[in-house]
């Protein structure tokens, strides 16, 4: 990697931190990183459980970035024809190194028009989605196409980071890294996934998010789809 990497993670309302925390913390110990949290404006930014976060740059002084990185949570909705969102990402992604995304950060890729013909991971819950932009949907953590890495959901955005370190900086700075933050994952119950956890359990949680997801499937679906 050379001396100065810009790395710059999209800040919205309503975003889940740990998509964008979680690689973040990782990707800002790479040598010569320099983490961008970016916006339309300065104000802090309302998380989906109501912390804010405040954004250091704003999409009018952001540098060229190296990787463009998006992050899901709900808030996507209002991003998937948000002209001044999407126009920002288009600009940046089309002179990035990387263009990656982590949950379902990848449908506002596939919104901007960044996935067309990739191969991209996503949250379990959205990843039908991905087609309607072109994309091919992989049931994978980490998918890596070309110059485009995705995460699968939340928490692959640990893995998603530590994977982009290895690219920027080598495996070897990647594993320091990963002892460093004693990332040895041993959760307590095996149904982190939808197979692990079995149809009556997803079932549960579908109910339980029924609307908030719909919103977001009719909101694509009501995009002019992938030609």
């Amino acid at each position: 990697m050379s001396t100065s990497c810009h790395l710059g993670f999209l800040l919205f309302p309503q975003v889940t931190q740990l998509d964008l925390t979680g690689p973040a913390q990782i990707l800002g110990r790479v040598p010569g990183a320099q983490v961008h949290l970016l916006w339309k404006s300065h104000d802090p930014v309302a998380t989906d459980i109501g912390f804010t976060i405040n954004p250091t740059s704003t999409f009018a002084d952001c540098p060229q970035l190296d990787v463009l990185c998006v992050p899901g949570g709900f808030g996507i909705e209002c991003l998937l024809d948000d002209e001044e969102t999407l126009g920002f990402l288009r600009r940046q992604g089309a002179q990035a190194k990387y263009v990656t995304s982590v949950c379902n950060g990848s449908l506002v890729l596939g919104a901007a028009g960044l996935l067309r013909g990739y191969r991209c991971a996503c949250h379990w819950m959205w990843r039908e989605l991905l087609p309607h932009f072109g994309a091919v949907p992989v049931a994978q953590r980490v998918v890596r196409d070309r110059n485009r890495i995705s995460g699968g959901g939340v928490t692959a955005g640990i893995d998603f980071g530590l994977a982009l370190a290895a690219e920027l900086a080598g495996e070897e700075v990647a594993k320091t890294l990963q002892l460093a933050f004693e990332y040895d994952p041993q959760p307590p119950f095996a149904c982190g996934s939808p197979e692990a956890a079995g149809p009556e359990r997803v079932a549960r949680l579908q109910a339980l998010l029924g609307d908030r997801v719909a919103r977001v499937m009719k909101r694509v679906q009501l995009l002019s789809p992938h030609e």
